[in-house]
């Protein structure tokens, strides 16, 4: 064999592998993993009427069967450290009437585990669906906060017989609240007189042991996905068309995110104050215990995007806000993702300030920022030469495009078979034969 073979073929192969890294930016996997499980035209699914309804308390472990339909009446608590199971293909339906919710109570488990051809269900009664037919889910662990006290009351007028059913927090970082996977959670989000919205899946201090992937969240009136303190690793979550945020970290979070898609619409976002993540560490510095670790979200392959059909004009009128906004306490390190279509990519809190140490706590590297109106700016702040200069830097690899959504990604547009990978003209390798 020609001696100078191996180099030619490595030359040949260097592109390959060059490419094989840029596709790594966004979601990403040799399979479209949102094919069969996921829905992004729920409101032509028609469910079977319920056969069976799910209220009150649930104290003994239960299990719910494909074979059923179940109706969610009112504020339904697993508490009593009891365990839902609920079988692959299993259809909730949420009471429109009675605004629906589950609570697991810390303590207790659900172990929700579809499957891609045959995921979980929970969804609206109604005939004709809107967002905030029902209220959400719930599930509350014994991980860490870092709030004042171990134990906090979730404040959102869930009405339990004993407080207690609705604690979260302790000590332990592994807590085990159970399994969510292959499950759709949709027309959620009801709003409350005094308490604001309800979001898809809350996660309130929930320990790195419970599993958390392959979850859909569509058409939220309130966020998709709120996470309070804990230890979580979420993986390959969708939201798609939420009112409000598609994910907020909050009060100590330490949490791994990963391979994820938020889609959001200008005709489906509220007015203000929503982004695609909030980032915080409290909501009022005196209700935190200083001494505790304050938020930190490790991010990787998401992507996150604005859908229009004239982004522009969309943009002009308001209708579009940040990708992400980081409040004054929480740290982040967000690597090899994609924000597309945002005004503008990324908001930070205007009092946080812009020196070595917090720039070392936010982190942005290999990343695609796509047609944004504006990258990387401190909120209210004229001049952000300093944070272009430095998050431009070569060293962190980060790439600055103007590519349209069907130049960007493979397809966005065919909503029954969507495929929101990041499009990138494929190259073939050529191995020389043998002389």
């Amino acid at each position: 064999m020609n001696k100078n073979y191996p180099l030619v073929i490595f030359f040949l192969l260097f592109p390959f592998f060059c490419l094989f890294s840029q596709q790594e930016k966004g979601i990403y996997g040799s399979e479209n993993w949102l094919d069969i499980w996921t829905e992004f035209n729920s409101s032509a699914n028609e469910y079977p009427e319920p056969t069976q309804i799910l209220s009150g308390n649930i104290k003994n472990d239960t299990k719910l069967y494909k074979k059923e339909t179940y109706l969610l009446l009112g504020n339904v608590f697993v508490t009593d450290s009891t365990t839902l199971s609920i079988e692959p293909g299993t259809v909730i339906l949420g009471d429109y009437k009675s605004k629906a919710s589950l609570v697991i109570s810390n303590g207790s488990k659900i172990i929700a585990e579809g499957t891609q051809t045959d995921p979980i269900v929970f969804s609206s009664n109604r005939g004709i669906k809107r967002k905030g037919d029902w209220g959400g889910i719930f599930i509350l662990g014994n991980a860490p906060t870092n709030m004042i006290d171990e134990a906090s009351e979730l404040e959102y007028g869930l009405n339990p017989s004993s407080s207690e059913m609705i604690l979260y927090g302790g000590n332990d970082q592994a807590d085990n609240s159970g399994i969510l996977k292959y499950v759709r959670i949709e027309y959620a989000g009801k709003r409350t007189k005094n308490y604001g919205y309800f979001n898809g899946l809350t996660l309130a201090a929930v320990g790195s042991e419970t599993v958390v992937e392959n979850i859909m969240v569509s058409y939220c009136q309130g966020s998709s996905f709120l996470v309070l303190g804990g230890n979580t690793t979420l993986n390959q979550l969708v939201s798609f068309r939420s009112k409000r945020s598609d994910f907020i970290f909050n009060y100590g979070a330490q949490s791994l995110l990963a391979n994820s898609l938020a889609v959001k619409s200008p005709y489906h976002t509220s007015s203000g104050g929503v982004s695609s993540i909030y980032l915080a560490s409290y909501n009022e510095k005196e209700e935190v215990d200083p001494t505790k670790k304050g938020t930190s979200l490790y991010a990787e392959n998401l992507t996150l995007m604005v859908l229009s059909n004239n982004l522009e004009a969309d943009i002009k009128v308001g209708l579009v806000h940040e990708a992400m906004y980081v409040k004054e306490g929480a740290a982040f390190s967000m690597n090899k993702s994609i924000f597309s279509g945002f005004n503008p990519a990324v908001k930070l809190d205007n009092k946080i300030r812009i020196n070595n140490e917090n720039l070392s706590k936010m982190g942005f590297s290999n990343m695609y920022f796509n047609n944004c109106q504006g990258n990387i700016f401190t909120e209210n702040e004229p001049n952000n030469e300093d944070l272009e200069n430095w998050y431009g830097n070569r060293a962190f690899g980060n790439v600055y495009s103007q590519g349209s959504d069907s130049e960007t990604f493979i397809d966005v547009k065919d909503f029954d078979k969507p495929d929101f990978r990041l499009r990138i003209n494929k190259i073939i390798a050529i191995i020389l034969p043998e002389e």
